[in-house]
């Protein structure tokens, strides 16, 4: 593979790939429209040659059966199981893709050898990587060293497998309780180092944040394709609804539902004025699909719907109080604390590239997940 030697974006016009990584085949050019995508300040021209060879091949793979072996960590949770549901049953699987969905049952992430064991064993041209110590704002107040440790373990043994093995592209999920607590809003993808996280949960925060990190210098230094997306507040089936540990929606859920049944009144922990944006776990199943086939950037991209969508904890309570039909009293407890009050994103950089991507509507995701969580309660996470 060579570039031609011109010394800006504007000259860097194409790229010409004589032995595509991951097979043989006719030589190709990539022209200016194709690289411009990943052209970013600071990069050497070998960089950008490396990565558009990365995606280049990324872009072929599909015509070419078993070529593409997508290893999902986490696959067992509320996000892996959304990417089951859209590849299974609303049809997105394609030919030439292979998905392999693991859980914690298969390995222990956190130590270096059972994830190279893993590895190993399936020998994945792409990763997501899902798998994380997660839990809610009460859980994360109580146990930041534990949240930081844990999930830097897991970070640095997937990454270095994943570069180890020769993976193409690996797809990590961040939160956007990584950007700073003091900053402008809407939050976007350039602020996520531009100062402390929110104290309540420093140390998840951080581990986080390092992923980006990892993806920049395993790009600098190898020339890898690994990238991040920041999701807002996922909720939806499979989630875990538990009170103490979970986040917010599912904890609201499982909270009305046993209030319902037990004729008491709805204790919402906090004053319910904090905002948040709550993304559908199957959009952001079919979102993470994109991102896997067709986003071209190391730097990391949000998935949230708009700012106008953001929604206060107390409508959230609302809406899952009409979903079930709750007629009973609902109470703020004040005196639990109400975590971050705001962290605004802007999907602008999404847009860009899904301006028509349609989001479900709250309400009707809310009214979903509810049903789901009354029809399985008994093997719901609890």
């Amino acid at each position: 593979m060579y570039c031609n030697s011109g010394s800006t974006s504007n000259e860097l016009s194409w790229c010409y790939l004589s032995s595509p990584i991951g097979g043989s085949g006719a030589p190709y050019t990539l022209r200016l429209s194709t690289v411009r995508s990943i052209w970013q300040p600071g990069r050497s021209r070998r960089q950008v040659c490396i990565l558009t060879q990365l995606f280049a091949w990324n872009s072929t793979m599909e015509s070419k059966t078993g070529t593409m072996r997508v290893m999902v960590t986490g696959g067992s949770g509320l996000v892996g199981k959304a990417i089951q549901h859209v590849l299974k049953e609303e049809g997105e699987a394609r030919d030439g893709e292979e998905w392999i969905f693991l859980s914690s049952k298969d390995a222990d992430l956190m130590n270096a050898d059972e994830t190279n064991a893993l590895f190993e064993k399936h020998r994945p041209t792409h990763v997501i990587h899902l798998a994380a110590m997660v839990g809610g704002l009460f859980r994360n107040m109580r146990q930041n060293l534990d949240f930081w440790r844990n999930n830097m373990y897991i970070n640095d043994n997937v990454l270095r497998a994943a570069h180890d093995f020769d993976v193409v592209k690996v797809v990590s999920c961040l939160s956007t309780c990584v950007f700073p607590d003091k900053i402008t809003y809407p939050i976007d993808e350039t602020m996520i180092h531009n100062g402390p996280p929110h104290d309540s949960n420093f140390g998840y925060s951080y581990a986080k944040r390092m992923i980006d990190v990892h993806n920049r210098a395993y790009f600098a230094q190898y020339g890898r394709g690994y990238t991040a997306v920041i999701p807002t507040n996922v909720f939806g089936p499979h989630d875990n609804f538990n009170i103490e540990d979970g986040h917010v929606l599912p904890g609201l859920i499982h909270k009305t539902y046993i209030a319902q049944n037990e004729g008491t009144a709805l204790q919402v922990w906090g004053s319910g004025r904090p905002l948040r944006q709550f993304i559908y776990s199957l959009d952001l199943a079919r979102l993470f699909l994109w991102v896997l086939r067709e986003y071209n950037e190391v730097d990391p991209i949000i998935l949230s719907v708009g700012e106008e969508d953001e929604v206060s904890i107390k409508e959230a309570a609302d809406a899952v109080v009409k979903a079930l039909n709750f007629k009973g009293e609902v109470v703020y407890d004040t005196s639990k604390s109400d975590g971050q009050f705001k962290k605004t994103a802007s999907n602008a950089k999404l847009r860009k590239y899904r301006p028509d991507f349609t989001f479900t509507p709250f309400h009707k995701a809310v009214k979903e997940t509810c049903d789901w969580f009354v029809a399985n309660y008994d093997v719901a996470r609890k």
